[in-house]
């Protein structure tokens, strides 16, 4: 048995060896970020999501010292890029931006490679953005009404664009069709860039395309916004109506946000969740995010959480009634 000078000197020694782990994490938190961030995302350059972490990324890299990159891994409804994100070190040197596609691949999917809210930990919510209806300027329709009046009068005719097999401008549209009863052929891209660039070339008529992504050639007169999605009018779109003023009931907008990999140092999550917060209480971010049709959203984790759990359950009630399959 110790003797007791030998047994307090040991007490000692071993409290000081448990307190090793946690002073070794608040470190590495300190020094956090030491070399460049890659900040994933599901979908090709110029959709939604693509613009806003460039816009966090960039604010992140001036706060923080280090360069957080763009790494575009589009495919499978962002599947690919969060899969990666999954299998990455929990170190907070991958990133994922986080959005609607990951509320509606939980039931859009009947077998994923991960569980969201199980695997990823959620970093915090960066702004909530809506989409608008948007078609060609030599389309028929000037408004929501003529343009339900024309699918109806030319069912199957219309070509109707999206980011992909079950994305939000995707799912936008089916919840359109369900309430008007029109028909429109779906034609799905890799990504909201490449659907907006075929709108631009007559390729299809119209796209619920995220503002962020179509507002500059909404502007610049080349698309027609005949609705924005979200159940009161955009301030960088003030003079578009809402969809809800001609269908009642309809709503539709995007939560976007930061996730990281499931065991990411909770040290390193609330560094990053705190400068998240710095940018969207700074006006200059605030401006550029309501340009974009945006809303900032400032918040802890858990709160974009619960955000990302009650999109989940609103598109999966669309998804099931409209019975939406991957390919």
């Amino acid at each position: 048995m110790l003797k007791l000078p030998h047994r307090r000197q040991f007490l000692h020694l071993a409290a000081g060896a448990a307190t090793l782990p946690v002073m070794s994490r608040i470190a590495r938190a300190q020094t956090y970020p030491t070399r460049p961030v890659r900040i994933v995302v599901g979908f090709a350059p110029g959709g939604a999501n693509d613009i806003i972490a460039r816009l966090i990324g960039q604010w992140l890299s001036e706060r923080l010292g280090q360069s957080f990159v763009i790494d575009n891994r589009p495919g499978a409804n962002s599947n690919i890029a969060t899969e990666a994100v999954v299998r990455a070190s929990p170190d907070g040197y991958m990133l994922l931006m986080a959005g609607p596609q990951h509320a509606i691949n939980a039931t859009f999917y009947e077998k994923l490679n991960y569980n969201f809210l199980r695997d990823i930990v959620l970093v915090g919510s960066i702004s909530r953005e809506l989409n608008a209806m948007v078609v060609h300027p030599s389309f028929p329709a000037q408004t929501v009404p003529q343009f339900i009046a024309y699918a109806k009068a030319n069912p199957g005719k219309i070509n109707m664009g999206s980011a992909g097999i079950g994305s939000s401008p995707h799912l936008y549209g089916e919840l359109f069709k369900m309430m008007t009863g029109v028909n429109m052929l779906h034609v799905p891209y890799r990504g909201g860039g490449p659907a907006l660039t075929d709108l631009l070339g007559g390729q299809v008529q119209v796209v619920f395309a995220t503002v962020p992504s179509s507002v500059e050639h909404i502007r610049a007169g080349k698309l027609r916004a005949l609705a924005v999605t979200a159940a009161i009018r955009s301030e960088a779109l003030p003079d578009i109506p809402t969809m809800g003023e001609f269908l009642p009931g309809y709503e539709a907008s995007s939560v976007y946000g930061l996730g990281a990999p499931r065991n990411t140092p909770v040290e390193i999550i609330d560094k990053l969740n705190k400068e998240i917060n710095a940018a969207l209480a700074d006006p200059k971010m605030k401006v550029r995010l309501a340009e974009l049709g945006g809303t900032v959203l400032p918040g802890s984790p858990a709160d974009f959480g619960k955000l990302i759990a009650e999109e989940t359950e609103k598109w999966g009630k669309v998804i099931r009634a409209n019975n939406i399959k991957p390919d």
